[in-house]
């Protein structure tokens, strides 16, 4: 059932990670195609067929075309053998709906902005100083909040990992890469989490290859 999954989107793309990472833990295999965000292949025609706002991930899969990555990633939970990355409960998983929702929300382009001003400044516009201190001050703020939620759990959502992680985890990449992320980081509890996303297998696998 898994074999004939196509995944669209390229490899630097954060969300796009999110789904392999998911995919890798679910040891699952899929066809994917290449589409750079950053070179605008997304606004192709051909891709706008695919999602008409011209975004990534979409997948598709037994017949169906999935877009969105909230969508994507818990379809795949359910479809794929191996261990859900879906909280049992019901109080683990408002942990995690509520990290992905304030992730997608607020921290998304506060995380790459910070990460964009240094990395690629051209994709973001150009921003100046004050652009990159307020999205310093916006990650700062989504990461202690998202840290709060995880308490003294190992995870963002419990003591295993969950889509949450898989979210969050490639936006800090970028911002790991970058001089300020010191001040991004320095929040309680995130260094912990850190070190041990770093060290998950799913996440070591599905680094970008930048060069």
């Amino acid at each position: 059932m898994a074999n004939d999954i196509v995944l669209y989107g390229f490899d630097g793309s954060t969300y796009v990670r999110t789904v392999r990472m998911l995919l890798a833990e679910k040891g699952a295999d899929y066809e994917q195609v290449p589409v750079n965000v950053l070179a605008g292949e997304p606004l192709q025609p051909e891709h706008l067929e695919r999602h008409p706002f011209g975004k990534v991930p979409v997948i598709d899969h037994d017949g169906m075309r999935i877009l969105e990555t909230s969508a994507i990633t818990r379809y795949l939970n359910e479809v794929l053998e191996g261990p859900s990355f879906i909280p049992g409960n019901v109080r683990d998983s408002a942990r995690m709906d509520t990290a992905i929702g304030l992730f997608d929300s607020y921290g998304y382009g506060a995380l790459i902005g910070v990460a964009g001003y240094y990395l690629f400044p051209d994709f973001i516009g150009n921003p100046d100083e004050n652009f990159l201190n307020e999205s310093i001050e916006q990650s700062r703020k989504l990461l202690s909040l998202i840290m709060k939620i995880r308490g003294d759990s190992d995870w963002i959502a419990g003591d295993t990992p969950s889509l949450a992680d898989f979210f969050l985890a490639p936006a800090c990449f970028y911002v790991a890469m970058v001089e300020d992320s010191s001040k991004v980081f320095d929040v309680p509890g995130f260094q912990q989490w850190w070190d041990r996303m770093q060290a998950l297998e799913s996440y070591r696998i599905t680094e970008p290859d930048l060069g």
